[in-house]
């Protein structure tokens, strides 16, 4: 995660004095030139940069000198340094003028606000100051060129999107959970593949982070689909269950229609969210937040539609005993001969509509935080860095787990009643009748324990490993 709009100001020595381009570029490359030998390497940037004030991140202070060592000796001479900052100002500049809406040479919060909605951010005008604040140097509430550029001169950004985009509702973070707001990409990003390569690295994620919470996974289906009143089953009793009937291997079951579904699932859901947002695209060609969840509610439920069988195998194999089933394959087999295709999609109807508490309060509490992280921290930079974002991601997701798991507990009910021995096969409302009558709201609950515990684990492996997978993918 790059550290974005980060309220810094260059050193008054690469500043003052002579706007020259090659004296300035002159003045910053002696002060990381640390060893005087004419040239700098990974090391002396990092050193130098924070002895300067401007500690980037690892991440971002490598991108630098990936772009400025064009014939990849690991150091970058002067010729590499100033052409490296050359070319980064004509990319600010660009961003500049995107930004400078009224031409006249100046950003100012109006303008800043018009470009977040454009990308479908919603903040104030008052929020939209404090991000100026990070970059106004003379206190006059406006940004100009100079500013603009010493603000981002050693910014990794290459555009202004990439600049503000970091507040993007990014659902790259896997919880195990399939009715998440399709991620967005840029026409860059479309144009040069780095979409595809993000997919990749979100699916990989994913599958990892998926196998590393499946015994927490399969837990949270057994209680669902078996816990009651007379069956108590706990966190320490459904492991010890599942254990006794199976061993270690078991805990996994059900990991793997789990993982597999990923691709497919990922695939439709973006395509579907393109052709959606195309449909509902104003006569202005803008796409606003309501346009944005409408999209991607019916991209997620197109999604859902296309792989719902994998969903109910996956229920099945995960509360199958020991034998039952060799494999998908024949698990498959097994409930089209005895149930027919109509099995198949079982608890499809409270699956699809969970999708809207869950998309929507996701969406809502995400610029709930966001706006409230604005208001209130970003006194120095609106960046809001990787721990804040990953906390509201996880909160906000959460909160959408909580407001739909009723409906996914019953449906995880419907897809296996044919698989317990003496359960009627009721509809959802039945269903939902019978266990409140029978347990109360809590029974609506049930398994919330284990779901809750595999998030933090989640979140953490899914954005490690894409971190990673962005790095050997090049997008990094």
């Amino acid at each position: 995660m790059f550290q974005l709009l980060r309220g810094f100001a260059l050193p008054a020595a690469a500043c003052d004095g002579s706007r020259d381009g090659d004296s300035r570029y002159a003045n910053l490359f002696r002060k990381l030139d640390l060893n005087d030998d004419g040239r700098v390497d990974i090391a002396e940037l990092q050193t130098g940069l924070r002895a300067m004030g401007i500690p980037l991140g690892k991440e971002a202070e490598e991108k630098i000198f990936k772009a400025g060592d064009t014939n990849q000796d690991g150091q970058l001479d002067f010729e590499e340094f100033m052409q490296y900052l050359k070319d980064h100002e004509k990319k600010m500049k660009l961003a500049f003028k995107s930004l400078d809406k009224n031409n006249d040479g100046k950003i100012e919060a109006s303008e800043v606000v018009q470009s977040l909605k454009i990308l479908g951010i919603s903040i104030s005008e008052k929020q939209a100051e404090k991000i100026l604040q990070s970059i106004d140097a003379d206190g006059t509430m406006t940004v100009d060129w100079n500013e603009w550029r010493d603000h981002f001169m050693f910014n990794p950004a290459t555009d202004i999107e990439e600049i503000i985009r970091y507040w993007k509702h990014s659902t790259v973070l896997d919880i195990g959970d399939s009715l998440t707001v399709p991620d967005e990409f840029t026409e860059e990003e479309k144009k040069t593949g780095q979409w595809w390569k993000q997919l990749l690295a979100g699916g990989v994620a994913g599958a990892v982070s998926r196998t590393g919470t499946a015994p927490l996974d399969r837990l949270k289906v057994m209680m669902q689909v078996h816990g009651s009143k007379s069956n108590k089953m706990n966190i320490a009793s459904g492991f010890k269950q599942m254990l006794k009937e199976g061993g270690v291997r078991s805990l996994w079951r059900g990991n793997g229609v789990n993982v597999v579904k990923i691709a497919p699932e990922t695939a439709i859901k973006f395509w579907a969210y393109e052709q959606y947002k195309k449909i509902l695209t104003k006569d202005d060609g803008k796409l606003g937040t309501v346009e944005r969840f409408v999209s991607g509610s019916l991209a997620g439920a197109t999604a859902q539609t296309s792989i719902y069988p994998m969903e109910v195998l996956k229920t099945r194999l995960a509360v199958g005993k020991t034998g039952q089933y060799s494999g998908m394959f024949d698990c498959a087999k097994k409930i089209l001969k005895r149930e027919g295709v109509k099995a198949f999609y079982k608890g499809y109807i409270p699956n699809i509509l969970g999708i809207i508490p869950y998309a929507g309060i996701d969406l809502a509490v995400y610029e709930l935080l966001k706006s409230t992280w604005l208001e209130h921290y970003a006194s120095s930079s609106a960046n809001p860095g990787v721990f804040v974002l990953l906390g509201c991601g996880t909160v906000s997701s959460t909160c959408g787990q909580l407001a739909s798991y009723p409906l996914a507990l019953i449906r995880t009910r419907m897809q296996a009643q044919a698989s317990v021995e003496g359960a009627p096969q009721l509809n959802m409302v039945g269903l939902f009748q019978r266990i409140i009558a029978n347990e109360g709201i809590r029974g609506l609950y049930r398994g919330i324990a284990p779901n809750f515990m595999k998030v933090l684990p989640a979140v953490s492996i899914s954005y490690v490993v894409y971190e990673k997978m962005k790095q050997n993918l090049g997008i990094a």
